[in-house]
């Protein structure tokens, strides 16, 4: 969890980063920001906002060594001595430009600070991090006048919402630093630039992204199963599924057999599970402590309801020996029936 009504931004700079491909350049700034109380206050909460409820957390990663990472020894460079931040500040702006190629990137301004007084799961800590700003707001501007009031607009940075952003923290160094990362503009091809392509980070192989990674391996699995029988069957095993995972700790032959049940179905998960990790290039162990929190997370809705033309949806929770599917010979139609004791 991460906590920072205590942060403090000590120094932060500023360069534009624009589209290497469209040729918009790089602009480098010499100093840092002179910041009074209230733009640091109007900056803190601009930078932070985004983080309060991160809960899934990332690493560096490189092929070969997270250590030859390039963001990654930047990063070092600034914990391990103070003094290179503005300097390294410059060198992590050019390598963004240097992998701002795609035509749909925009260009921005590029924040980068170290704010003291970070908290993550409970530890006071240092972290630097890195903002971008992309999306531009018009502001009208009343100037006041002796007969009344003069307008005028001006564009500039909206500080209601930030673009692209991580929070590196200083600790953890030995596995690649704890990351939290944003991006909340795009989805498209473009998408993956910010983690992988300047970032380069993946997620921590920790309780919550161990407990996402295998909700998210049992909705692949299950959309994948025929549906002979209607969905019943599938929202059965999502039901089981995210009820499995709410123990404290899983173990992959107990899972399979708890929520699949016949050996066919269970072996074919657990072949299908050796697909889905090489595939994401992910890990998951065969036992892992879990997190209540990535199951609310990654909702399982989609997968539990069943709708029925346009007129009728049935969400299931459970008693799915309650539901009977059948055809109906004369209306030429299926139809579900439901057995319950009352209504509320």
């Amino acid at each position: 969890m991460i906590q920072l009504y205590d942060a403090h931004i000590q120094i932060c700079m500023v360069h534009w980063v624009g589209n290497k491909t469209n040729d918009e350049g790089l602009r480098l700034s010499k100093e840092p920001l002179m910041l009074n109380e209230a733009t640091r206050q109007a900056l803190s909460n601009y930078f932070y906002k985004a983080f309060i409820a991160k809960e899934d957390y990332y690493s560096f990663y490189h092929q070969t060594n997270f250590e030859l990472n390039t963001i990654y020894s930047y990063i070092n460079e600034i914990f391990a001595d103070n003094n290179s931040f503005c300097k390294s500040s410059s060198n992590i702006s050019r390598f963004l430009y240097e992998h701002s190629i795609h035509p749909k990137i925009k260009g921005g301004e590029l924040y980068i600070a170290y704010i003291k007084n970070c908290i993550i799961d409970g530890i006071y800590t240092d972290a630097i991090g890195l903002f971008k700003s992309e999306s531009k707001d018009t502001f009208l501007m009343l100037h006041q006048k002796d007969v009344g009031f003069e307008i005028s607009s001006e564009t500039g940075a909206s500080i209601n919402k930030l673009d692209k952003g991580c929070l590196i923290f200083n600790t953890n160094k030995e596995s690649g630093y704890i990351i939290a990362v944003v991006d909340n503009t795009n989805k498209g091809a473009d998408a993956k630039y910010w983690t992988d392509d300047f970032l380069h980070v993946r997620p921590r192989k920790d309780s919550f992204n161990q407990t996402q990674n295998m909700l998210s391996l049992c909705k692949s699995f299950v959309s994948k199963l025929p549906n002979e029988n209607g969905k019943v069957e599938k929202a059965t095993y999502m039901n089981r599924s995210v009820e499995a995972l709410k123990e404290e700790s899983v173990n992959i032959n107990t899972f399979a057999e708890q929520v699949f049940e016949t050996p066919k179905l269970v072996s074919e998960f657990k072949q299908y599970k050796e697909t889905y990790q090489r595939e994401r290039d992910i890990e998951i162990d065969d036992t892992f402590e879990t997190e209540s929190a990535a199951i609310k997370r990654r909702a399982t809705v989609s997968m539990t309801t069943i709708k029925l033309d346009k007129n009728f949806d049935i969400n299931i929770h459970g008693g799915e020996q309650y539901i009977v599917r059948g055809y109906d010979e004369e209306k030429k139609m299926y139809y579900y029936q439901l057995f319950f004791k009352e209504e509320k």
